[in-house]
């Protein structure tokens, strides 16, 4: 919490590396650690009905991260596999071998190698954000291309485990107003529209949720995608059946 008041550009620049070492389960301290922004960004009142996150003026900023993680994204063959498929969508096999890659090296009590998913996740993203020249994602600019073939390949082909990393992977940059967080809102929002079966739908929400309920503070981008999940009614997320179950969840 000191980090987090007295040096939050410190926390900002290398949260990447600190969620990288963090065991899942620990909730609360990822949260402090992605609850910090730059003091010169003003981050808006989630909780606000009207609250447009297109029209925010530091959403257009793209954030600074101290380390390579790209470095993390082995063998080289896949690397520069990945780096074909989003230029140009070849090799035609490279989405069917995906999951195969991510489970080299798998890390000691999982079948997959999350350091590695997790540099995927953000580098695709990044990439995505290059191509885009205003660099604000719109819908219409991140969907139907590569990048978002790879991500909506992840969760659909993973297990539950690997679709579990997938989603954590995604959230972890879900913090203040920039690039990273509104790419990532909007899409995690649309596999949520996008999704062919509720299970896909459920672990978004288990994701989101996971981290809501702990302690306080809470990261101003998990705060506004859950609350577009939660309002807006093209998402009808109050008649999915697994809404139902728990009583608490609608609460």
């Amino acid at each position: 919490m000191l980090l987090l008041h007295d040096f939050p550009e410190f926390l900002c620049e290398h949260y990447y590396e600190f969620c990288d070492s963090l065991p899942l389960i620990s909730h609360q301290l990822r949260n402090i650690i992605l609850s910090s922004f730059p003091k010169h960004i003003r981050c808006p009142d989630p909780v606000k009905v009207n609250i447009k996150i297109d029209m925010l003026n530091d959403i257009s900023t793209t954030p600074t991260i101290s380390y390579n993680y790209s470095l993390n994204i082995q063998p080289s063959k896949f690397k520069t596999n990945l780096d074909s498929y989003l230029r140009t969508r070849s090799p035609v096999t490279f989405l069917s071998e995906l999951r195969s890659y991510l489970q080299q090296g798998a890390d000691p009590g999982s079948h997959y190698n999350i350091r590695m998913l997790n540099a995927l996740v953000l580098y695709v993203a990044t990439q995505a954000l290059s191509t885009i020249n205003n660099k604000q994602p719109l819908m219409s600019s991140i969907t139907h291309t590569a990048h978002m073939d790879i991500f909506q390949n992840l969760a659909v082909d993973l297990d539950t485990e690997g679709r579990y990393l997938f989603l954590n992977a995604m959230a972890n940059h879900l913090r203040y107003p920039n690039t990273h967080t509104h790419y990532f809102s909007y899409t995690i929002l649309y596999l949520f529209a996008e999704a062919n079966s509720e299970a896909l739908q459920e672990q978004i929400v288990r994701v989101l949720l996971e981290r809501l309920v702990a302690n306080r503070p809470h990261p101003w981008g998990l705060l506004v995608t859950f609350l577009e999940l939660v309002r807006n009614p093209n998402l009808k997320l109050w008649s999915r059946e697994f809404m139902s179950i728990s009583p608490d969840v609608k609460r």
